[in-house]
């Protein structure tokens, strides 16, 4: 396979996890580096990796090296604010939509990361148990009970049942 070609193909999940990783708490610029140092990693074990788990592979390795760069800066920021809300028509209604987004991301951001991870994979990314599974390197029975766990933390929170 060309280079060319292997790119056409990785772009659409470069995008995928560069989104994910931002939504994790990267910011853009060490989610690019993180997508970076993944496709290298894919390149060089191309051959030792099984193409129906290519997908998951890729999230496993970006995963770790994001905690990795967390680690080492002993730092995770906050969401990053350049994700835009949809204009709503009337001002109240967008004033509404922004109050909602900012409950929420306040939300996920004390959840446990974890439980942070699996709402944004399964609600956000629109992922499958099986591939949060794979991706995640965790049984599917222990993706659906932890997350349903999440979500019942989650709405609490937003409840306001718990600070």
């Amino acid at each position: 396979m060309e280079p060319g070609q292997l790119h056409q193909i990785l772009k659409p999940k470069m995008m995928e996890i560069q989104k994910y990783l931002i939504r994790l708490g990267a910011t853009c610029a060490d989610a690019e580096d993180v997508v970076q140092d993944t496709v290298y990693k894919a390149i060089l074990y191309l051959d030792s990796i099984e193409a129906s788990k290519f997908s998951a592979w890729m999230y496993k390795v970006a995963i770790n090296r994001y905690y990795d760069l967390c680690r080492r800066n002993k730092r995770f920021q906050l969401f990053d604010e350049s994700i835009e809300v949809p204009d709503l028509e009337l001002p109240e209604d967008k004033l509404l939509q922004q109050e909602r987004r900012e409950d929420i991301e306040r939300i996920l951001s004390v959840l446990q990361p974890l439980h942070r991870q699996l709402l944004i994979m399964k609600y956000e990314l629109d992922m499958s148990y099986l591939e949060i599974s794979d991706a995640l390197g965790i049984k599917v029975e222990i993706v659906k009970a932890t997350l349903y766990r999440a979500r019942k933390q989650f709405q609490k929170m937003y409840r306001g049942d718990v600070k």
